[in-house]
């Protein structure tokens, strides 16, 4: 499991390590690790031009006492220092006694045109809104340059916390982090700016619980449902569809889609896309009757497709068992009705429809995402899976967000969150809680969307038919 921690965290365990350590010896791992990361990068680091931007931060410091070590190691390194009077002492002297050099802001062009690299030491952890313009000028002249770009820590310019990017920031082709991840690293927009992300151990004492989670192939496979001896379709789960309309049936084929092929012993449907579906996958339980009538399952999935059939989507709501709510059912759903239900809920929104829940553009959830779905989560007391780039998971009462990052751009296609549901909606029924269903479904749809793409356009059923793949390469 990856985790990531806010700011005030990193800062608490760092004074921790340092009241325990000879003075500079922290700075000097990371200086180290960091120097490691870009030696890597470059290759071949005799000969290189290394450009560092620096600042008057720790940042800049652990820039200059990188630069210091290639410098040692016959690289050509210049420091640009935005703020002379204040860069740090002990960093700036390592840099000239190795043979570094600095310059001025001013003059920093030609040294960027002709860089192999730039190390950006502009601002820490707790820079806020976006670069001042002269560190603007010099990130946008080291974007067009042919130099490699690695940020210290997280790119300048990005919001630590949150993700956000409130103004000019860094873009890097590699962030080295100390510690711990931070959240920018891992929620859009910022993720965009990171790059790779490279972590280097420095030795922090961290909480158990953390800000953020990011599963991985072991935490998903350790979450998915296994049948046993004495398994049968019922003990396996059960699962209700309630989707599709004469106007859009094939959303309830591919919410089925997905359905069957995540875990759950049986799929159920109900709606008026029975003939299409059955005639796609003739093992689907069909009911004739509303959901209220359809017989027993252990979740629902409700509003793929469904358009303005609210009676489905109160019947839903209605049933003690948990529910997936998704698509058209988001704005019939009553929000004090989901308050109110007694188990669990789960929201699967777009930006849109998150920014339509909220009252808000959609441009206000897309710029902070991780606010968002958080915030939606408190209002509908539910769990809420953010779609996106990266999908966001946060669970009603607080606790680490969820971030997954397996999914491929080809995957915004119509129908693909049609499968996602279905999916997220049988591991449900299959007995995993709400923010461990959304978050492997996520997983698993992401990387089901890799392998049906391949570096091609996919549609969403190739999707639904690659999820046996992604589940066999999570549990190999």
């Amino acid at each position: 499991m990856r985790t990531a921690y806010s700011v005030e965290t990193v800062r608490a365990a760092e004074r921790e390590l340092m009241a325990r350590l000879p003075e500079g010896a922290l700075m000097q791992r990371a200086a180290a690790g960091l120097a490691a990361a870009c030696a890597d990068l470059l290759g071949r680091v005799y000969g290189s031009r290394v450009v560092l931007l620096v600042g008057s931060g720790d940042n800049g410091g652990d820039a200059l006492y990188a630069g210091a070590r290639l410098a040692r190691r016959g690289a050509g390194v210049t420091a640009v220092l935005l703020a002379p009077d204040r860069t740090h002492p002990g960093g700036h002297a390592a840099l000239l006694r190795a043979g570094g050099t600095t310059a001025a802001p001013d003059t920093a062009e030609p040294l960027l045109r002709r860089a192999d690299l730039v190390v950006d030491g502009i601002v820490g952890i707790g820079g806020k809104g976006g670069l001042r313009p002269d560190a603007a000028r010099l990130a946008e002249l080291a974007d067009a340059s042919r130099a490699a770009v690695v940020a210290v820590d997280l790119p300048s310019g990005v919001e630590a916390d949150t993700g956000e990017v409130l103004g000019d920031a860094v873009r890097a082709d590699l962030t080295v982090t100390f510690g711990t991840h931070k959240p920018g690293l891992l929620v859009d927009p910022a993720r965009g700016y990171a790059g790779s992300v490279h972590l280097v151990d420095i030795g922090l004492d961290l909480p158990d619980r953390a800000d953020l989670e990011a599963l991985q192939h072991a935490a998903v496979a350790a979450r998915l449902p296994r049948p046993g001896a004495a398994s049968d379709k019922y003990r396996r789960g059960v699962v209700g569809i309630a989707a599709g309309s004469a106007r859009y049936p094939g959303a309830a084929v591919l919410a089925v889609s997905g359905a069957l092929r995540g875990g759950a012993g049986a799929v159920r449907y109900v709606g008026p896309a029975a003939d299409a579906v059955i005639a796609r996958f003739p093992e689907t339980l069909v009911s004739g009757e509303g959901p209220a009538k359809a017989g027993r399952v252990q979740a629902w999935v409700v509003g793929p497709g469904i358009g303005d059939d609210a009676t489905s989507v109160a019947e839903v709501l209605a049933a003690d068992v948990p529910v997936l709510v998704d698509a058209d059912a988001l704005r019939l759903a009553d929000r004090e009705t989901v308050r109110a239900r007694s188990a669990p809920t789960l929201l699967t929104p777009h930006a849109g429809e998150a920014a339509a829940l909220l009252g808000v553009a959609r441009e206000a959830v897309e710029e902070a995402r991780l606010a968002s779905v958080r915030e939606l989560a408190g209002l509908y007391g539910a769990t809420v899976l953010l779609k996106g780039a990266t999908t966001l998971v946060a669970g009603p009462v607080g606790g680490p967000v969820r971030v997954n990052a397996t999914g491929t751009a080809w995957l915004a296609t119509a129908g693909s969150g049609d499968v996602l549901s279905g999916l997220a909606g049988s591991l449900l029924a299959s007995g995993l809680s709400a923010l461990d269903a959304g978050s492997v479904a996520a997983y698993l749809h992401g990387l089901a969307g890799r392998f049906a793409a391949d570096g091609a356009p996919a549609g969403a059923h190739d999707v639904a038919a690659a999820v046996p793949e992604a589940w066999r390469d999570v549990t190999d």
